[in-house]
């Protein structure tokens, strides 16, 4: 899909390519990544303008020279964040600066007319420079373009004498002049870079030819199919992935095919002739054409191609257009019947403790689409700006999760926490608007963008774990280190494993004995050098009740002190809570400490009687009720394990009687469902459960007619049939309740006695439930059966 901005109008207009005779709707989404606050002095049609991919900065310059901080200031190059945060400029001193660019390290580069290249890091501090040769001094670069190839970042001009010359590493110069263009006595209306087998050539367009040049051959090329009508070439533009090219002609028509012009993809006409001031691919993908939607735009914008959609940043705003993935539009569209809707909707049904929570979990269940609507949300809130729609997506695919018996936890736990790092460097401090489908490509980049930037900031220490993460593909470490000073190892060490701190380089705080400016370190944003520098400091200089009285003084110091007991000093966090009269966190210690210190029984019991202890004086008679049950449960299973020989240590209540049941102990199962108030619904569920795993049919006869059953008959019909045991189902279908009775016979595939339950009832839904079960081959009867109650129904 090609984009195009025009130059009178401002509006971005979706293009699709013809690939197929199908007709499918494209559907687009467009939203606000930030609001600019860079106080641009002049339009970005009156500029120069750079901006680097997956959400990298932007650099501008203005015809006129460079733009300024102030009015006042003399001429400055404005390097800024994809949000606009202007960095400290240096003067420019310089040439004329004929093109930007930004290489893949993200150095901005100044191409000058005399050919010479100049490096600028991300704060614009001067690097270095390099010249495109001698011959360029005398015959000036009229056009340059930067581009990225497998080599590095390189670049072409075209001179005054109309030759071109480029490099595809600047960092390994390696100059090459381009053949000459026969006949050549003009600039060429448009050119463009292309990459093909690794190797780099330029294709320029003069009227209606087209000319491919490579390192020992200029050869005139026709795009096959093209239009003879089609007129001269204006404008063209290459896809993100140098796989596809796009051409505009003086007439209005596009042309697009692949980028080795072997192949047509499509080609049509538009509603104007004027050369589009930028034309961009959105993605490498194409689609069908449809038609064509516009967005209008209120000023003068920019476009930014990216992996998977284009940025669109003016002076005001920043926003990213893209195409909706197909999760969240099957989620979302309108009267959406997808399993991922459902599985949302019975989760905010459940939220609202409403019975349609079931209805739509059943819906999905019958249809075995649990697992697709678990991994659809998932999905979807991968691909979602607003955290507080990611937050009900995921919420959605925990919810689905607890009905699955064996859904991998890996794809929500590694979403969950990749979302956690992108909401992070979203924050407009950090502005950097990387994508879900961007986040895991190599990122040295963005990592060390931000950690030279600001390493105490939090987000900034998210980056950098992020960075150093083992588990999936992620920047190299190297490049990371050695953008972290030893001032910044130690704010970076709590949270970047990766880091290292050597001995007698840790930084000096700023501090004077007694407070050492402890409330200046954390006015200041210092979180993670407050850890390992004030507090720790404190600690080792101060006896144990002043330092303590010291932190009591500063809640949030205090805070996360205990943050950092609570891994690393587990007693000295006790001392904490002991001295604060933290009851109910006391507690919280115990039980804790029970589990992960204690291996003896008695062991934990006695942390957990203490615990009962800490939670009566802190009048949480919940806590203490239910940790007092935790104790009898110990000390049962304990019993039960030494008289059966079977480990039930540390089983919940439930696995505890499920198992008894399982193992035949059905007077000890009842015994703990009285002693504990399991609750009739759930002992009945636990014990048919049982029952059928055992394949104790007998017993489950036996025991849905010791009482009327609380949950009905219906579970009995499903546990069977999910155990294959067709004749015991058969039993209790005749036993459920009128409303359950077409159900349960479709579940027996008695769908004879379904459809007379459904016809008694005048039940149309139910009829057509039947219906949908029914096959010609073998249901004739049963199908011309309700037919003709439909009829009478409808004659009624």
């Amino acid at each position: 899909m090609a984009l195009e901005l025009t130059g009178k109008e401002e509006r971005v207009i979706p293009l699709r390519s013809l690939t197929s005779p199908l007709v499918c709707l494209l559907c687009c989404r467009k939203f606000e990544l930030y609001s600019m606050a860079w106080n641009l002095k002049e339009d970005l049609r009156d500029c120069l303008v750079a901006a680097a991919p997956y959400g990298g900065p932007i650099g501008t310059r203005s015809y006129r020279g460079f733009l300024s901080l102030y009015e006042s200031d003399p001429p400055r190059a404005a390097g800024l964040m994809c949000w606009a945060w202007f960095c400290p400029s240096p003067q420019w001193k310089s040439g004329q600066v004929v093109q930007l660019g930004w290489t893949a390290s993200e150095d901005l580069l100044c191409i000058q007319e005399d050919g010479t290249v100049l490096i600028y890091n991300l704060f614009c501090e001067f690097k270095r420079h390099f010249s495109m040769g001698n011959e360029v001094l005398q015959n000036h670069v009229r056009e340059a373009k930067v581009f990225h190839t497998e080599y590095g970042t390189g670049v072409a001009i075209l001179t005054g004498a109309h030759r071109f010359s480029l490099t595809t590493n600047i960092d390994d110069l390696k100059l090459r002049r381009m053949p000459e263009v026969p006949g050549l006595q003009k600039l060429p209306s448009c050119w463009a870079v292309l990459s093909q087998d690794r190797v780099t050539i330029i294709l320029l367009a003069i009227g209606q030819d087209l000319y491919l040049l490579d390192n020992t051959s200029c050869s005139v090329v026709t795009p096959p199919g093209i239009s003879p009508h089609a007129g001269a070439y204006v404008q063209m533009a290459v896809s993100f992935n140098y796989c596809y090219l796009a051409l505009f002609t003086d007439t209005g028509s596009i042309w697009m095919g692949t980028s080795s012009l072997k192949e047509k993809l499509g080609e049509f006409s538009c509603d104007f002739r004027t050369p589009p001031r930028q034309m961009v691919w959105h993605v490498a993908e194409l689609w069908t054409l449809s038609g064509e939607r516009r967005f209008i735009l209120d000023e003068d914008s920019y476009l930014v191609p990216e992996l998977d959609g284009v940025r669109i940043f003016s002076r005001t705003t920043h926003e990213f257009l893209h195409e909706i993935p197909e999760a969240s539009e099957e989620i979302f569209k309108i009267a959406s019947m997808a399993p991922g809707a459902l599985l949302l909707e019975a989760q905010r049904e459940y939220e609202k403790q409403s019975q349609k929570a079931d209805e739509y979990l059943r819906e999905i269940k019958d249809q075995n689409l649990l697992a697709e609507a678990v991994r659809q949300c998932i999905e979807a809130a991968g691909y979602e700006h607003e955290p507080e729609t990611q937050k009900s997506l995921l919420r959605a695919a925990s919810f689905g999760k607890c009905f699955l018996d064996k859904f991998p936890p890996e794809s929500f736990v590694r979403t969950c926490r990749d979302l956690r790092v992108l909401n992070a460097i979203w924050d407009y401090q950090i502005g950097i608007p990387l994508t879900f489908a961007q986040y895991p490509l190599p990122a040295e980049g963005w990592c060390c963008r931000w950690i030279r930037l600001d390493p105490l900031r939090e987000g900034v220490v998210c980056v950098a774990s992020a960075g150093t993460r083992a588990q999936r593909p992620h920047p190299s470490v190297t490049p990371l280190k050695s953008a972290v000073t030893p001032q910044m190892s130690l704010a970076l060490g709590i949270r970047t494993p990766g880091f290292h701190v050597s001995p007698g380089k840790s930084p000096v705080p700023c501090m004077r004995v007694g407070e050492l400016r402890l409330a200046e370190t954390l006015g200041g944003g210092g979180v993670a050098l407050l850890f390992y520098t004030v507090v720790l400091h404190l600690k080792n200089e101060l006896n144990r009740g002043t330092f303590f009285m010291t932190l009591q003084k500063q809640p949030v110091a205090l805070s996360l002190y205990r943050q950092f007991c609570k891994h690393q000093e587990l007693e000295t966090l006790k001392d904490l809570y002991n001295q604060d009269d933290d009851h109910q966190e006391l507690g919280n210690f115990h039980v804790h400490s029970s589990y992960s210190s204690e291996k003896r029984i008695e062991g934990r019991v006695a942390a957990l009687q203490n615990a009962v202890d800490e939670y009566y004086k802190a009048k949480n008679e919940f806590a203490a009720k239910a940790t007092e049950d935790q104790i009898k449960l110990l000390r049962m299973q304990r019993r039960l394990q030494d008289e059966l020989d079977k480990p039930y240590v540390d089983y919940s209540l439930h696995d505890t009687v499920y198992g008894l049941i399982l193992d035949g102990n059905h007077k000890r199962a009842e015994q703990l469902y009285r002693d504990f108030r399991i609750p009739d619904k759930r002992f009945w569920w636990l014990k048919i459960g049982a029952l059928a795993e055992r394949e104790d049919w007998e017993e489950m006869e036996k025991f849905s007619k010791s009482k009327k059953s609380p949950i009905g008959y219906l579970p009995f019909v499903e546990i069977c049939m999910k155990h294959h045991n067709r004749h015991e189902a058969k039993k209790y279908a005749a036993r459920v309740t009128p409303e359950q009775r077409v159900k349960a016979h479709i579940l027996v595939r008695e769908l004879d006695q379904a459809a007379d339950a459904a016809i008694e009832h005048k039940n149309e839904n139910e009829m057509n439930l039947v219906l949908s079960k029914c096959t010609a081959a073998t249901d004739s009867s049963v199908v011309e059966k309700i037919n003709r109650a439909k009829a009478q129904i409808l004659k009624k």
